[in-house]
């Protein structure tokens, strides 16, 4: 099961950064939308894919996984207030991301007994 979550985690993640970081237009969107700078978006990328490398050398050094987990769930809960604060109601995405690290984030917590 923490394999699963975490890459499963890692996957959305990781794929969410990919799409930021090759300049993809649906996050320069999502920015104008959200009204957040779009030099903002590679640094939004960059966060992305620390955090999903995080979630794989979790693997290896536990803690790693733990802070990385902890650092994504910080990350979407942002997003889902970027959301509300412009009085966005699509909320799926956001939602799925965030409950898929949340997952990540507790069952990285429960491997580190």
């Amino acid at each position: 099961m923490y394999a699963a979550i975490t890459i499963i985690a890692a996957v959305f993640t990781g794929s969410a950064a990919v799409t930021y970081l090759i300049g993809h237009e649906y996050p320069k969107k999502q920015a104008d939308i959200k009204r957040i700078p779009r030099t903002w978006v590679p640094v939004l990328g960059l966060l992305l894919a620390a955090g999903t490398i995080g979630l794989l050398a979790g693997f290896a050094v536990p803690l790693l996984g733990v802070l990385a987990a902890a650092g994504v769930v910080l990350y979407f809960i942002g997003a889902l207030i970027a959301h509300l604060r412009v009085g966005s109601r699509n909320l799926i995405g956001p939602v799925v991301f965030f409950a898929t690290v949340v997952a990540a984030l507790i069952v990285n917590v429960a491997h580190l007994d």
